[in-house]
């Protein structure tokens, strides 16, 4: 798909579900609070992991000297998922070339029974090439989200796919030397999560 266009489609697909991923967002925020089960980390220290994606393992302590922004979320999700990488993807885009070169997207499915490594690449691809998809194991990909204060629980309903996750939605970002260094609620404009990404970078590019 040309680039310009992917950016076009990107901008409507974000006016058109935000109100709708507003909404779901708080709706979940409050079953995380109340739904036994749920993760939600009270302090979350975040910490490094190491998840399956199409290329092989991927550890984050491999980026160190760079800035992670990462989400949780999973492909099939309808309307939050997509506004949130739209938001870190028009953020990224805002960034340049140089500061770009220091940061390194992370989407981490919640549902690793039907995100494999290589529908996670072509899902993140699509928002932005800086943006790459990881999953594991159920046991795996819980500590990571507890670690990083990210909640999610699974909901059965009566359709094709059988089941929806409801999970929270905010994006994180860690630092360069690899401590967690702030959670940017959903609905943060674009340009405040650049602003805050820059505020990591190490060094000030020319």
């Amino acid at each position: 798909m040309h680039y310009s266009l992917r950016k076009t489609l990107l901008s409507l697909l974000g006016l058109a579900v935000v109100a709708a991923a507003l909404l779901l967002a708080y709706k979940t925020q409050e079953q995380a609070r109340s739904t036994p089960g749920i993760a939600l980390a009270d302090k979350p220290q975040g910490g490094d992991f190491t998840l399956q994606s199409a290329a092989g393992p991927l550890s984050s302590r491999a980026y160190r000297g760079q800035v992670l922004l990462i989400y949780f979320g999973y492909t099939y999700c309808p309307d939050i998922c997509p506004t949130s990488l739209a938001t870190a993807a028009a953020a990224l885009e805002s960034l340049s070339p140089a500061e770009l070169g220091q940061v390194q997207g992370l989407f981490i499915s919640v549902d690793p029974e039907r995100d494999t490594p290589a529908r996670l690449k072509d899902y993140a691809a699509f928002f932005h090439p800086k943006i790459l998809g990881a999953t594991g194991s159920v046991q795996e990909v819980a500590a990571v989200a507890q670690a990083y204060g990210a909640s999610y629980a699974r909901q059965e309903v009566k359709s094709e796919g059988g089941y929806v996750v409801d999970h929270s939605s905010s994006l994180y970002l860690v630092a360069p030397d690899g401590h967690l260094a702030a959670a940017l609620p959903h609905g943060t404009p674009p340009a405040d999560v650049a602003q805050a990404i820059r505020s990591l970078l190490p060094r000030s590019p020319s």
